[in-house]
């Protein structure tokens, strides 16, 4: 089921020009509706359920629907992200509740290099990333 926006609890993230869940939706279905400052799914049906916008959103105003056979009867799946980990609430239908707890990433946004590990090779080359020049010798760390 695709996610939902709790109008009660949505913010429209202080009145910014884009809100958090705006920005971290990879299908580009979280908009802003600038007359309400609330946030909502523009198309649901396109939803991939992948939580992001529920992960992010700083008031804890979206939630994923789930669906019959994964969440039947009143369970339910809510994560709470603090700043080094998200603490998953599972609520099952017969009242007991399990909790995770999993570190995020704490890579500065822009940080990252995934090119760290090159050492001066030549990236435009025809050569997979671990093949010599020479031949196919395998590089091992």
């Amino acid at each position: 089921m695709p996610s939902f926006v709790i109008d009660e609890k949505c913010d429209g993230c202080k009145g910014g020009d884009k809100t958090a869940c705006m920005y971290i939706c990879p299908n580009d279905l979280m908009v802003l509706d600038a007359n309400a400052m609330k946030a909502y799914n523009q198309e649901p049906d396109a939803c991939w359920e992948c939580y992001s916008c529920v992960k992010i959103c700083p008031q804890g105003a979206i939630e994923i629907r789930g669906y019959s056979d994964f969440v039947p009867l009143g369970g339910s799946v809510v994560p709470m992200r603090s700043s080094d980990s998200i603490m998953w609430t599972i609520k099952f239908r017969n009242g007991t509740l399990k909790r995770f707890k999993f570190p995020i990433r704490t890579t500065a946004e822009g940080a990252a290099n995934a090119y760290e590990d090159a050492r001066g090779k030549d990236l435009d080359s025809e050569l997979l990333f671990n093949e010599e020049a020479e031949g196919y010798t395998l590089v091992t760390p």
